[in-house]
């Protein structure tokens, strides 16, 4: 369980990091599209919880 949350986790970050870059490349009308924000903030969230389990949950 624990090396699929560390993928899970991992999978979200990069989402999180590919976003950012579109915002980057493509300017900050991107950013204006909710459902393009959603997601954004949904995926860092998911990843952030991800980080939290593996570091406070004792695995077995």
């Amino acid at each position: 369980m624990k090396a699929y949350v560390a993928t899970t986790g991992s999978v979200f970050g990069l989402l999180v990091v590919a976003h950012i870059v579109r915002v980057i490349a493509e300017g900050p009308r991107v950013a204006t599209d909710p459902l393009f924000t959603f997601m954004t903030v949904v995926a860092a969230v998911l990843c952030v919880w991800a980080g939290y389990l593996l570091r406070t949950r004792s695995w077995i």
